[in-house]
């Protein structure tokens, strides 16, 4: 049965009548928010964010929090690589286990000579060493790669892609090389993945990647960075919770535990998202000041790659940059990366051109995950193989009425 619209109207109206009725609320908070980014002494909050113990993750701050950064000139002759990937999931409703990893990897070049070159690259795992991550030291009880540990790999996947492309670039050419999304691997936040999995995928993998672009980024200007459309970060709202509050140090569980929230000093501004007091602060091309990462998993993993970040006004929309420290730390690599994402998102009308031709040569369609699946299926009963599949799979594929 589809969904009765009748019945759910009415609730969206209502809904929608809250959201009206906390417009002034709102606008009174990002009015504080801003004077704040203002007026907050850079050196004094960051020293009072070390000391402090909070319920909400804070960023490292390296300059002023108000910085407004104009765009820099793009160079006359660049290039801008970027990719994407998806993937197919193990099943186990399918006729066989398998899983499938489509990268999308696309190269433009600008200047004198432009070009392009789009390709994907489709990969099918069913070996099962291949679809596990081993423990060196106990290899009867592996990892399986699958739902969110999948997604890991792809993201590694793109990452390593993303190398190889850099590694065929003339060392003259100015670049930079686009992955979309985080450079922080998130999924392993609160999970319980064994130390051996983080090892190798994280360490051994990712990160190796992520060196191999670093030493690129030595014999040529060669800059990396995870775009985020839309972002819902509240970071650098959390380092405005922390300047207004008046305890020092801040001790949200020793001072706040029992305070209604909208009662609490720092609720002044907090509800609001990094973008949206950005976006009343940025003039279109401008880019913020610079925060560090204080992720669990950049602390304890990233190292030299420590992710630092920035926003940026695209005119449509606030974007996140995120780039290793490396990046962050070269005055003439911070910059390429913030001209080219805006001559990108120009091109593009409000998003980097190069990550939407990535995704189109990445994405996998329901009709092509049905296509798969069938595929599969017919491959086995030509060998007269079992080709099984769950009676609930069958049931969804038919139409009884």
């Amino acid at each position: 049965m589809a969904l009765d619209f009748l019945k759910v109207s009415s609730q969206i109206e209502a809904m929608a009548g809250q959201v009206e009725a906390r417009g002034p609320e709102r606008a009174v908070k990002l009015d504080r928010a801003v004077r704040e980014l203002h007026e907050a002494d850079p050196l004094a909050l960051e020293d009072k964010r070390h000391r402090a113990k909070t319920t909400f993750l804070v960023p490292g701050i390296t300059g002023p929090l108000s910085l407004q950064v104009p765009c820099p000139s793009t160079p006359p002759d660049f290039a801008v690589l970027a990719s994407d990937g998806s993937h197919i999931d193990v099943s186990r409703h399918a006729a066989a286990r398998c899983f499938l990893i489509n990268i999308g990897l696309v190269e433009l070049r600008y200047g004198a000579a432009p070009g392009a070159r789009l390709e994907s690259y489709p990969r099918l795992y069913s070996d099962p060493e291949e679809m596990a991550v081993v423990d060196p030291q106990d290899r009867l009880r592996p990892q399986l790669i699958e739902g969110q540990l999948l997604g890991i790999v792809r993201g590694i996947q793109e990452l390593q892609a993303l190398a190889d492309f850099a590694e065929s670039l003339p060392e003259d050419m100015p670049a930079l090389a686009l992955v979309d999304g985080t450079l922080i691997l998130l999924s392993f936040l609160g999970q319980t993945f064994p130390d051996y999995v983080k090892r190798q995928l994280l360490q051994d993998e990712f990160l190796a990647a992520l060196t191999r672009l670093r030493i690129l980024s030595e014999k040529r200007p060669l800059a990396v960075a995870g775009y985020i459309s839309l972002p819902g970060s509240t970071e650098v709202v959390n380092a405005l919770r922390v300047s207004l509050c008046p305890y020092d140090p801040p001790d949200c569980d020793a001072h706040c535990r029992v305070i209604q929230p909208g009662e609490r000093p720092c609720d002044e501004v907090d509800g609001l998202r990094d973008r949206d007091v950005l976006l009343r602060h940025l003039q279109e091309g401008e880019r913020s000041g610079v925060f560090s990462s204080q992720s669990s998993v950049v602390r304890d993993w990233y190292g030299e790659h420590e992710v630092r970040f920035f926003y940026v006004n695209l005119g449509d929309e606030i974007g996140r940059v995120e780039v290793p420290a490396w990046v962050a730390q070269n005055d003439g690599l911070l910059s390429l990366t913030h001209s080219l994402i805006v001559d990108q998102s120009r091109r593009g009308h409000g998003y980097p051109v190069a990550l939407s031709e990535a995704h189109e040569q990445a994405v996998v369609s329901g009709r092509d995950r049905q296509e798969f699946a069938r595929l599969v299926e017919e491959s086995l009963e030509r060998r007269q193989l079992t080709a099984s599949t769950s009676e609930k799979d069958l049931s969804k594929r038919l139409k009884w009425l």
